[in-house]
């Protein structure tokens, strides 16, 4: 019995490192290669040694433009955890039953189609949308609104898709939440505010850390929705990799931008292991870990 559960190990084991080994590392190192060569008019790429590639990621234009795509995917990781976090708190009061058909009605969404959705928000936010509609026939507006292809249409897109992104794995670190501490402390005289900020918030930041992750690092890379939304003016870096590829056909710029984006998500990545190892040991986070 031994040696079969054995086998059976290995062999599972071993497909799964050899898919990732094939379909991650391989396309990984290739990309990273990409990076480190020539660009071709004729070829795409010439198999030559070049740091030309590299030198555009710091050229002044591209790092206002990565600041740009940066800052709309923290403010939308910021619009998501303002209602996210409550959002869990409250539906931490309700009793299991109805927790489960709550994050079941979460995750029907993911049935349908990101691309389609997007459409659905350019009918909500158009001149002719259902809020411009709304917002004359109450009479609070004489004119339409201008709201698509703006950063606010950004913004709202990517804080819609990417809402269930946050509220999953904050709502997996509060029920690990040992609420017998929030009664000794209430106990103890402590009040709402501070059981929220003492005990509460500290013991859920590894979900509240990963929760910003899962939206900050998808939401650079979500170049349908700043295309549909957005325009040609407000772009993220999935755009600019797009375009590379694509349109510019400067294949080791856009390389050096996909290392970029793999250099910040490994960054990101290890900040949420230094934070959950912080958060696991007694004790849990303190000032001085910061």
């Amino acid at each position: 019995m031994n040696k079969q559960f054995n086998q059976f190990r290995f062999w599972a084991i071993g497909l799964a490192t050899s898919w990732l080994a094939l379909f991650v590392l391989v396309p990984s190192l290739m990309v990273l290669v990409t990076s480190f060569l020539t660009r071709d008019a004729d070829f795409l790429i010439k198999y030559q040694f070049s740091l030309d590639g590299w030198k555009g990621v710091f050229d002044p234009s591209f790092v206002t433009l990565l600041w740009d795509s940066l800052s709309m995917s923290l403010i939308t990781s910021v619009i998501c955890l303002v209602i996210a976090y409550p959002f869990v708190m409250c539906l931490m009061g309700l009793p299991q039953r109805w927790r489960g058909i709550i994050l079941f009605l979460l995750i029907i969404p993911f049935w349908t189609n990101s691309l389609v959705r997007i459409y659905a928000i350019q009918f909500l936010l158009g001149k002719k949308g259902l809020i411009n509609e709304a917002l004359q026939f109450v009479g609070v507006i004489d004119k339409p609104l201008d709201m698509l292809y703006s950063q606010f249409a950004v913004i709202f897109g990517l804080s819609y898709i990417l809402l269930p992104f946050m509220i999953l794995p904050i709502y997996s670190s509060m029920e690990k939440l040992d609420f017998k501490l929030l009664d000794a402390a209430k106990d103890l005289g402590a009040t709402a505010t501070q059981r929220l900020l003492r005990i509460t918030l500290p013991l859920t930041s590894p979900g509240i850390i990963a929760g910003c992750l899962m939206v900050i690092l998808p939401a650079m890379g979500m170049f349908f929705v700043a295309d549909l939304l957005g325009g040609s003016k407000h772009s993220l870096l999935g755009n600019v990799i797009k375009n590379q590829f694509i349109q510019t056909r400067d294949w080791p710029f856009g390389a050096a931008l996909s290392m970029l984006m793999i250099f910040l998500l490994s960054f990101m990545l290890w900040l949420y292991y230094r934070a959950t190892k912080m958060s696991n040991r007694e004790g849990g986070i303190n000032d001085s870990d910061f």
